[in-house]
């Protein structure tokens, strides 16, 4: 799989001695949050969802994406904010871990960066309402603070099964 988002393509560099981490970044509510690339198969503008019954909240249903079933996660929802109605600049972003591919809804995807491996700091205890658990560091930019997500931590086993059982 090789993504490619304005041109960048999905590798770690190193620059000089100083190694790079390429992040899609992305905001939700006040906050923004950065993946690594390397997880990211696609972003996509919102498409039509299919409901699913008793499915937990933050599951918002399943789109079919070139012939397969995604399920898409709320964001909003699965960090407790408060929701909100789709608009022009809200995305979603297909991810691909080790267990499963699933959508997230974001508020809008800002840009990709590459940022120096040493500008991350280990998560504190709770960062913007989140527990720690779901954070793999803080990236420290010139005038703003970015939340890596560890994506593998997101989940809970009870909310894998949720999510692949739909």
């Amino acid at each position: 799989m090789n993504v490619e988002v304005e041109g960048v393509t999905n590798s770690e560099e190193s620059e000089g001695e100083q190694k790079l981490i390429q992040l899609v970044t992305f905001s939700i509510g006040e906050e923004e949050f950065g993946v690594n690339i390397l997880q990211v198969q696609e972003i996509i503008r919102t498409m039509e969802i299919t409901n699913i019954p008793r499915a937990p909240e933050f599951i918002e249903g399943v789109i079919n994406l070139r012939g397969k079933v995604i399920p898409i996660v709320d964001m909003r929802s699965r960090f407790g904010l408060e929701s909100k109605e789709h608009d022009k600049n809200t995305r979603m972003i297909v991810i691909e871990n080790e267990t499963l591919i699933v959508g997230f809804v974001v508020d809008s995807v800002a840009e990709v960066l590459r940022i120096p491996a040493s500008s991350v700091q280990p998560p504190p205890p709770t960062v913007a309402g989140l527990d720690s658990n779901y954070i793999d560091g803080v990236g420290k930019l010139d005038d703003r603070l970015l939340i890596l997500l560890d994506l593998d931590s997101l989940f809970d086993n009870e909310d894998l099964k949720a999510i692949s059982g739909t």
